[in-house]
C-alpha cells in the first residue's frame, strides 16, 4: 500500500482489532462492523484518517483477500467434485446472471436509462459480491448446507461472466469515449485464445510442478520458505491470469482446486488463511471508506428505491430458481438473501463501463453507492430471517408426538447405520422408537415407509417422552461426535441401567465413550473394512479357513489394543511407541498363527496315518 503510513497502517488495524470482535459481541455480521468502521474513518463522513484516494488505494490492494478466499474455496474442491458440480454452476449460474441481468435492464429503462446502458448496468448488477457472500454464509453456517453449495456455484458462473463483460464493455458504449481503446473481432477472438492457453497452462503446470516444488520446501522444514511459498503460488497464478486479462480471482479457484489433493492441502491451508481474513476485513473496511455519503443525503429516497429494487430482484429470481433447485422455502429464501447484492466485480465493470461510454460519471458514482450500500445490507437482511425463521419454529411443537413403549429399544440418529438397525429389529417385531434431529430426513424415510420421530435425543424431555426409562436398550447412532457424547452423557446420568449400543466415528470418539462407561462400541467402518479385506485375501489366493483366522488375529488384537490405547490416552510419547511398533506385533502374530496352522496339519496327517 504505497502512499499509507505506518500512523494510518496502526490505525486500520486497530480498526481490525476492533470491529470484528464488537460486532459479534453485537449480534451482528462482522462484514457489517468492517463497513460501519470503514465508513467513520473514510472521506466522506468525519474524516478521521483517510483520503479518497488512499482509501481507494486500500481497497485495490486489500481485493487480494478475494483472491486468496477463492484459492483455499478451492483447497476445499477436489476436481471431482467439481465436475459434478458442473450442471449447478453453468445451468443454474447461466440462468441467475440472464435473467436478472435481463429484469434489472427492464428496471434500467424505466428510470430513463438507454437500452446499451440499461442491459450493461443489469448485467454487472446481476453479479453478487463473491467476498461477502461467502463470508457471511460461512459466518452462519449456511456454505455447509446445500442451499449454501448452490450459491457458491451461481457466484463461479458470476466469476467467469465477469470476464467477458470486461471484454466487451466497448459495445455497450452509447458514444465514443476519447482515448478508449478499440478491438477488432479478431482481436477479441484472440484475446479469448490466448486467455484459455493461459487456463490450461496454470492447469498442467498445477497437476505436475506445484505438488513437486512444495515437497522441496517442505523437506527444508523451513515454516517461513512454506510460508512463503504458499503465497507464491497464489501470487504467480494471479500475475499469469492478469497479464490473460482474466480474473485473477479465477485462477487462485483453479489453483486451489488442483492442489486440493496434494499431502500438503492442510499446511497451505493454515498459511494463507491467516492473511485471508486479515485481507478481507480489510477489503470491507475500504468498501466503507468509499461510500459517497454526501451523494446519498441528496436524494436519499431515490438511492434508497434503487437499493431496495436490485435487492428485491436479485433475491426473487435466486429463489424461484432455488425452488426450482427443489429447495425449501426457507433454505432458498436463505440463498436469494445471500445473493441479493452487487459484487466487487460491478465495480470494476462501472469502471471500464466509463472509460468506453458505456455509462455516464453521474450514472457511475450512482450505482457504485447503491452497490455498496446493498451490501451492506446482505447480512442485516440475513439476521432479520434468521429471527423470522426461529420464531416461526418455536410455534411447532420441538419434537413429534411419541407412541407409549414398553420393552422398546430407542434409537438415537437415524441415518444409514440406525436406518440398518431398525430393519433388523423391524423384521423381528422388536419394538423401536427412532429419533433424528433433523426433520428433512424424518420426513424423507417416511416416504419410504420407515417409522421415526423429530427430536432432539439429547434433551431430557424427549428421552421421557421417547419412555427411556421403559426401554430394554439405547443404540446410539448419532453422527455428529459432540453430539453423540452429549446424548451419552445424558443417557448414562439419567438412565444408568439403560445398556448403551454405540457407533464411534474413530478411535478417540470410543475412547471418549469409554470414559462413560460404555463397552459395547463398534467403530463404524471396522467391520466393513475386515470383511472387504477378508474378500481380498481370498481372490488373492488364501483359504476361507487361512482368510478367517487372519482377520479374527487381526481383530482381536486391534480390539485388545483399542483397550490398551484407552488406558494410555495421556502419554502421547507412549501411544506413538506403540503406533510404530503395532506393525511388528502384527507380523510376530501372523507368524505364530501360521506356524500353529502348520502344527495342527501334521498332527492331523498323523492321526489320519495311525487310523
Amino acid at each position: 500500500m504505497l502512499g499509507v503510513s505506518l500512523h494510518e497502517v496502526a490505525i486500520l488495524l486497530a480498526a481490525l482489532a476492533i470491529a470484528g470482535p464488537l460486532a459479534r459481541w453485537l449480534g451482528i455480521s462482522e462484514v457489517l462492523g468492517y463497513l460501519v468502521v470503514g465508513l467513520l474513518l473514510g472521506p466522506n463522513t468525519i474524516g478521521w484518517s483517510f483520503s479518497d484516494y488512499k482509501a481507494k488505494e486500500i481497497l485495490h490492494f486489500a481485493e487480494f483477500g478475494i483472491v486468496l478466499l477463492l484459492f483455499l474455496i478451492g483447497l476445499e474442491l477436489r476436481p471431482k467434485r467439481l465436475w459434478a458440480m458442473r450442471n449447478a454452476v453453468f445451468v443454474l449460474g447461466a440462468e441467475q446472471v440472464i435473467i436478472t441481468g435481463l429484469l434489472l435492464a427492464g428496471f434500467g429503462l424505466l428510470i430513463g436509462l438507454s437500452w446499451q446502458a440499461a442491459l450493461f448496468a443489469g448485467l454487472a448488477l446481476a453479479l453478487s459480491s463473491t467476498a461477502l457472500a461467502l463470508q457471511v454464509m460461512e459466518e452462519t453456517g449456511d456454505l455447509q448446507t446445500r442451499h449454501g453449495r448452490l450459491g457458491f456455484s451461481v457466484l463461479l458462473f458470476q466469476d467467469l461472466a465477469a470476464i467477458p463483460l470486461i471484454a466487451f464493455a466497448p459495445l455497450f458504449a452509447v458514444s465514443a469515449v476519447a482515448g478508449a481503446e478499440t478491438h477488432t473481432p479478431m482481436e477479441d477472438v484472440l484475446a479469448v485464445i490466448k486467455g484459455l492457453g493461459l487456463i490450461a497452462v496454470v492447469v498442467v503446470v498445477g497437476h505436475f510442478v506445484l505438488d513437486y516444488l512444495l515437497r522441496l520446501v517442505a523437506r527444508t522444514r523451513v515454516r517461513e520458505a512454506m510460508t512463503a511459498a504458499a503465497l507464491l503460488t497464489v501470487v504467480g497464478v494471479t500475475i499469469v491470469m492478469q497479464q490473460a486479462g482474466l480474473s485473477a480471482s479465477l485462477g487462485a479457484f483453479i489453483a486451489g482446486a488442483l492442489l486440493a489433493e496434494s499431502s500438503y492441502r492442510h499446511q497451505l491451508e493454515a498459511d494463507i488463511q491467516p492473511f485471508e481474513g486479515l485481507l478481507l476485513g480489510l477489503f470491507f473496511t475500504a468498501i466503507g471508506m468509499t461510500i459517497d455519503v454526501r451523494l446519498f443525503l441528496d436524494a436519499p429516497w431515490i438511492i434508497l428505491i434503487l437499493v431496495a429494487g436490485l435487492v428485491a430482484i436479485k433475491a426473487g429470481v435466486l429463489y424461484v430458481l432455488g425452488r426450482f433447485q427443489g429447495l425449501e422455502p426457507g433454505p432458498a429464501r436463505r440463498l436469494g438473501i445471500a445473493l441479493s447484492q452487487g459484487g466487487e466485480f460491478a465495480f470494476v465493470l462501472f469502471t471500464v463501463g466509463y472509460a468506453s461510454g458505456a455509462l455516464t460519471s453521474e450514472m457511475t458514482e450512482l450505482l457504485t453507492v447503491v452497490v455498496t450500500l446493498s451490501m451492506a445490507a446482505t447480512p442485516i437482511l440475513l439476521k432479520l430471517e434468521g429471527l423470522l425463521s426461529r420464531r416461526r419454529k418455536s410455534v411447532a411443537p420441538v419434537y413429534d408426538s411419541l407412541p407409549d413403549n414398553d420393552g422398546h429399544v430407542i434409537i438415537a440418529g437415524f441415518g444409514r447405520f440406525g436406518q440398518i438397525v431398525a430393519r433388523i429389529l423391524t423384521a423381528k417385531k422388536i419394538p423401536f422408537t427412532a429419533l433424528d434431529i433433523s426433520a428433512e430426513q424424518v420426513e424423507f424415510v417416511r416416504r419410504f415407509g420407515a417409522q421415526a420421530f423429530y427430536g432432539d435425543a439429547s434433551r431430557p424431555d424427549i428421552l421421557e417422552a421417547a419412555d427411556a426409562d421403559k426401554a430394554r436398550a439405547f443404540v446410539l447412532a448419532i453422527d455428529d461426535v459432540e453430539a453423540s457424547m452429549r446424548t451419552a452423557e445424558l443417557v448414562r446420568s439419567s438412565y444408568p441401567d439403560l445398556p448403551i449400543f454405540a457407533r464411534a466415528r474413530n478411535r478417540n470418539h470410543a475412547h471418549r465413550l469409554l470414559d462413560l462407561g460404555i463397552t459395547d462400541i463398534q467403530r463404524e467402518t471396522f467391520l466393513s473394512s475386515l470383511d472387504i479385506t477378508k474378500q481380498l485375501l481370498k481372490r488373492l489366493g488364501l483359504s476361507e479357513r487361512e482368510a478367517g483366522r487372519i482377520i479374527h488375529t487381526f481383530r482381536t488384537h486391534d480390539e485388545r489394543r483399542l483397550v490398551e490405547d484407552y488406558k494410555l490416552a495421556s502419554d502421547l510419547d507412549r501411544l506413538r511407541e506403540r503406533a510404530r511398533s503395532d506393525v511388528k506385533t502384527l507380523e510376530k502374530l501372523f507368524e505364530e498363527d501360521a506356524a500353529e496352522e502348520v502344527r495342527l496339519r501334521e498332527l492331523a496327517k498323523t492321526e489320519e496315518g495311525a487310523r
